[in-house]
């Protein structure tokens, strides 16, 4: 297993659209494995193939606090369950350091594909939720600092970007 580098906003591979997998074979089981390790590592619950600068429909999650439940979906879609609106402070590995209140559906049924490729459907609700709409959002090109102000997201990509150029 390797431990994958991570982009960071303001990267414009951020905002790619993740295309669907065609086959899932040992390369991408090798794949969700890396990807599970720079999760775990970094330390975060939640990693989209498209912020490792792979463009394909994977999401690795564990929202566990051993790190004993780990969940892959390979070209996942999402279903919102309830209208009812939860607000959360999401992070992101790609936005290193910073938490903002989002708004997003409590509750949501998502379809995908298993590390086996196996077909399979779950609910979630509560943080699982919000984990699976934030990685969804990835592979759409999308991340959480598009829910906030233009005012606070500039003032983030400012800092982000000083910080790229130091450890330049």
């Amino acid at each position: 297993m390797a431990k994958l580098e991570i982009l960071e906003f303001p990267d414009p591979r951020l905002r790619q659209e993740a295309q669907p997998v065609e086959s899932v074979n040992d390369e991408l089981r090798s794949l969700i494995d890396d990807m599970f390790e720079t999760m775990y590592e970094a330390p975060g619950v939640g990693l989209a193939a498209t912020q490792v600068n792979v463009h394909q429909r994977i999401v690795v999650i564990d929202v566990s606090e051993d790190q004993s439940e780990p969940l892959v979906f390979i070209n996942p879609e999402v279903e919102v369950l309830d209208e009812e609106i939860h607000q959360y402070d999401e992070g992101c590995l790609s936005v290193p350091g910073f938490y903002e209140t989002v708004e997003r559906p409590r509750r949501v049924r998502v379809k995908a594909l298993d590390r086996e490729g196996e077909a399979f459907a779950m609910e979630a609700e509560g943080l699982l939720a919000v984990c699976i709409q934030h990685e969804l959002d990835h592979l759409n090109g999308k991340l959480f600092v598009d829910y906030i102000s233009p005012l606070k997201r500039n003032r983030i990509r400012s800092k982000l970007e000083k910080a790229q150029r130091k450890r330049a």
